[in-house]
């Protein structure tokens, strides 16, 4: 049987290092801005996106290739969203992995440039692997490109406006099913897509963990409703409840509890599916899906 939670805690280790190791390499400077940036964080996390980076990468038979850029980027992105996703602008969150919030522990005007700092440095770190990887340039230049499609105006950024739009509107379950698809599975996808790429996948194994990250991105924001519902804040990090205070659209409001269960089990099903063409070199991917459905936080 694999062992989920020991492949976690050792590349949870190996993502830590790398990102402690960015900080280290630069100018030492303890500025507001760098420990607002290093705050967030360090303030704990799955470290999921740079996980599924480097699971694809040996899926597709390259352990040893150089995702690590990559997958400091995605969580450098990952960061900085959560950060202005607290914002009294947006969601108003005071607690975010059981600590303060960004604006909370610092303050607004601080956490809007954390993020916008965060942001930035990610795609210095992928530039900086470009440069460095010359017979593999191309390959970092389409990674930054899907990277930097998920996460902006075609991703993430307009999957979030589409989220603040929607809050005590009616909104299919199409509409938000696009939304969520954005707002939360556009960077999960890159984040596949990238190891993948970076690890020589063949145009197959592209296509199959493309729709594995389509599927498991979705089902990741389906699992989020959930929990909002029925999660335990000591666990989450955060209180519960607050989609409900909000107003906004989720899969339970618009199917139903255990149909919104129903959706989640689908999509990690076909996610499933498309690893069998992997072997045992999918079971990190395999047992990641699986975990998407059953986590408590």
């Amino acid at each position: 049987m694999f062992d989920l939670k020991a492949y976690l805690k050792e590349k949870q280790q190996t993502v830590n290092a790398a990102l402690t190791k960015l900080w280290d390499s630069s100018e030492p400077y303890p500025t507001p801005l760098v420990q607002a940036m290093r705050y967030s964080l360090e303030a704990g996390g799955k470290r999921l996106r740079p996980i599924l980076c480097i699971a694809a990468s040996e899926a597709v038979g390259n352990s040893k290739a150089d995702v690590m850029p990559a997958a400091c980027a995605l969580e450098l992105i990952h960061t900085y969203s959560l950060i202005h996703d607290d914002l009294p602008a947006m969601d108003d969150d005071d607690l975010r992995r059981g600590k303060p919030t960004c604006h909370k522990a610092f303050n607004e005007a601080t956490a809007i440039l954390a993020g916008d700092a965060l942001q930035t440095a990610a795609f210095e770190v992928l530039a900086d692997a470009g440069r460095h990887h010359q017979g593999d340039t191309f390959k970092w230049l389409e990674v930054t490109y899907l990277i930097a499609r998920a996460a902006g105006f075609s991703g993430m950024v307009q999957g979030q406006m589409m989220d603040i739009s929607s809050e005590g509107k009616g909104i299919t379950l199409e509409e938000l099913e696009r939304l969520h698809r954005l707002k939360t599975g556009a960077l999960i996808e890159a984040s596949v897509q990238a190891g993948a790429i970076l690890g020589g996948g063949n145009l197959q194994e592209l296509i199959a963990l493309s729709t594995y990250g389509r599927d498991i991105g979705l089902a990741f924001q389906v699992a989020d409703d959930i929990l909002n519902i029925e999660g335990k804040p000591e666990m989450l990090g955060k209180p519960v409840g607050s989609d409900r205070d909000h107003q906004k659209a989720t899969t339970p409001s618009l199917m139903g509890l255990e149909q919104a269960k129903a959706r989640a089990g689908e999509l990690i099903d076909s996610a499933l599916e498309e690893l069998r063409v992997f072997g045992k070199k999918g079971e990190p991917l395999a047992a990641i899906a699986r975990y998407v459905l059953e986590r408590t936080r």
